[in-house]
């Protein structure tokens, strides 16, 4: 097992530090909840620079980087204050559309995934069916040519911006195994019959949503693999998901704002002793992480069920930071608002992308065998 970057992959790191640091726009920096247009103007210069879509196949516009290449990549993004490339188009359905999408559906959705032509969102989750996703209830009946689906799906994120959502729906209601009669469909969000309703959040931003779809048709050619296999997607989608929930290069940019912001903090034992810890957990979790590409990189096999650990301490250590940021911060001060307001918003890490008791779970099932 080799944890030390190469001397190329050195040279890599400082290549794109230093694109960034030339490339990045100055108001797009260390921002909270980005309006649709800047989050697509970021898109839009990655893309131009070839760089939006990494994990990519080369011949649909991926940059032919190894797995330590990319995770350097992201990394990079992180601490430098970038902001995120939304998941849902260019990690998720693409990968999904990679590995079990036809050639038809390839050449429809890819190019405009990466063109950022599409903005797309993801519809898991509904009421009572979270952390629990083979309870979902959503239902696809086939009518000639189309499905029709009526439900609803909840804390869909950024479905107010998105053209496109991709669904798990149920079309076999009477199979015995839950996780059976599920399958994968690509909805256009202009069809009659969808309505996105807003849900504010306790910080005050509008980041999710509720999605209710009333006898919506949908083509039959936007089934995603086969019917009623769709929970083979989910889980291979899960793991592309889990594996990014790390978010390593933003909490080391975070450890060193809050060491620069209140540095007579760092000399009173108890702050100073929190501070520590969640700084050698960081380097812990980057450990283990560079072992999770170690791994990737000699098999050339995708992450197993063991990749929850990455989101379980990831988002933990992002919750710590803001707890510390808290501590530290005068309730009088105006920037304390700022503090406030990513403080209250990580308190969703630990629930999205599967709530880490459910991480906990899997992990020992599938990892230990228990």
């Amino acid at each position: 097992m080799d944890l030390n970057y190469s001397p190329e992959e050195l040279g890599f790191r400082d290549e794109v530090r230093s694109w960034l640091a030339a490339n990045l726009p100055s108001e797009l920096k260390d921002r909270g909840y980005l309006p649709k247009q800047d989050l697509m103007r970021w898109h839009r210069i990655l893309a131009k620079q070839g760089w939006v879509a990494p994990a990519w196949p080369k011949e649909w516009g991926g940059t032919g980087w190894n797995v330590v290449q990319r995770y350097i990549f992201e990394e990079e993004l992180g601490y430098a204050g970038a902001p995120p490339i939304i998941p849902f188009g260019v990690t998720m359905c693409a990968a999904v559309l990679l590995k079990f999408g036809s050639e038809a559906q390839k050449k429809r959705f890819l190019p405009r995934i990466y063109n950022g032509d599409d903005f797309w969102c993801q519809g898991y989750s509904e009421p009572g069916s979270g952390s629990d996703l083979a309870s979902l209830k959503t239902k696809a009946i086939r009518n000639g040519e189309h499905y029709v689906v009526s439900g609803q799906k909840i804390w869909t994120t950024l479905a107010h911006y998105a053209d496109w959502i991709f669904c798990l729906v149920r079309t076999d209601p009477t199979v015995e195994k839950r996780q059976e009669g599920i399958s994968f469909l690509l909805i256009d969000m202009k069809t009659p019959g969808i309505t996105v309703r807003p849900l504010i959040l306790m910080d005050g931003g509008h980041s999710v949503n509720e999605v209710f779809l009333d006898d919506v048709k949908v083509p039959v050619e936007n089934l995603v693999h086969q019917e009623n296999q769709g929970w083979t997607v989910a889980k291979y989608l899960l793991g592309h998901e889990r594996m990014n929930t790390g978010r390593i290069g933003e909490s080391k940019r975070e450890l060193q704002k809050l060491k620069q912001a209140f540095p007579e903090k760092l000399k009173g034992l108890r702050w100073r002793d929190r501070l520590t810890r969640v700084e050698v957990e960081l380097m812990a979790l980057e450990i283990t992480n560079l072992r999770f590409l170690d791994r990737m990189r000699r098999t050339g096999q995708p992450p197993g069920a063991d990749v929850s650990m990455l989101k379980i301490k990831g988002t933990e250590i992002q919750q710590a930071l803001t707890e510390l940021a808290m501590q530290a911060a005068d309730p009088a001060a105006q920037e304390t608002q700022a503090l406030e307001r990513r403080y209250l918003d990580m308190r969703k890490t630990t629930i999205y992308a599967g709530s880490n008791e459910i991480q906990r779970n899997i992990i020992a099932k599938m990892t230990l065998g228990l």
